[in-house]
């Protein structure tokens, strides 16, 4: 029977490819900026094993992205900055501090508290409570100078323009209810057509850039009136679109024929061809 390793084993793995004498040369180079991209990577397979469903693989792509944690806390390590307990603590200390209605003694030993009646939104209102008042005992000021502070720049575009309109949303500035953005959907749309009509050449792009832009922001405004998530809803028609087309691919090799050269009709029949086929195996 094989061995199973532990969480220490991990630890220990990582300081051992970080040993200057006897580690990794290309473990040994690398410092926080340069795992960063291999972070975000990490992030998206399990988003994306999540979205397949594809649960055999899941804990596969959750260990990689385990990992990654891993070497940021032995790069601080080295560094004398923190360690991995210090990050476990950390959070733990953190989540019971936010969840006062499941640990009421402060302590993850506390008998469990009295939840009943509260409701999401209650939870949340908590949430954001202690959230500033934990700012304010590390220095921050009492009163931002933006609602949209601490909105990380580095977010992808959808998920960031999620949590800018989250914000606004939070000191009144929204819309009214879910049937105005429809109208405000389509009133970009159209000023993405006139902006597209109007450009003088293929490199004036600016306009059309920037009402596309728009288009995109009022998109995402919608998916959180309709509580669906922009960015997994995304994933999910890239999905779509790839088994379908891989369908069509299939479909038309199988009959001895090709996809390049097709004129729209053909395409068009053979797309809607693929979708039935696809859909119904999925």
């Amino acid at each position: 029977m094989s061995r199973t390793y532990s969480m220490e084993g991990l630890l220990a793995l990582m300081a051992r490819l970080r040993d200057p004498q006897q580690g990794c040369p290309w473990d040994l180079e690398q410092d926080f900026r340069s795992i960063v991209p291999h972070t975000i990577e990490e992030t998206y397979e399990v988003a994306d094993a999540i979205e397949r469903g594809d649960f055999d693989h899941l804990p596969d792509e959750l260990g990689d992205l385990l990992f990654q944690v891993v070497f940021y806390a032995q790069l601080a390590r080295e560094e004398g900055r923190f360690g991995f307990s210090d990050l476990v603590d950390g959070v733990t200390r953190k989540m019971i501090r936010r969840h006062p209605h499941i640990f009421p003694d402060g302590t993850l030993d506390s008998h469990p508290g009295d939840a009943d009646g509260m409701t999401e939104a209650d939870v949340r209102v908590n949430w954001d409570r202690i959230k500033a008042e934990e700012k304010r005992e590390q220095g921050a000021e009492a009163t931002p100078a933006s609602a949209l502070d601490d909105v990380t720049p580095g977010l992808p575009a959808f998920q960031r323009a999620a949590k800018l309109q989250k914000r606004a949303s939070k000191v009144g500035f929204d819309w009214p209810e879910t049937g105005m953005v429809f109208d405000k959907l389509h009133e970009e749309a159209d000023e993405l057509r006139t902006a597209w009509h109007e450009q003088s050449g293929p490199e004036d792009t600016d306009a059309v850039e920037d009402e596309l832009g728009d288009l995109l922001f009022v998109a995402v405004n919608l998916s959180r009136f309709l509580g669906v998530d922009a960015e997994q809803a995304l994933r999910r028609a890239n999905l779509k679109f790839e088994r379908r087309f891989r369908c069509m691919e299939e479909q038309l090799e199988d009959a001895g024929e090709k996809l390049k050269g097709r004129d729209i009709d053909a395409l068009e029949a053979a797309w809607q061809r693929a979708k039935k086929a696809s859909d119904a195996g999925s």
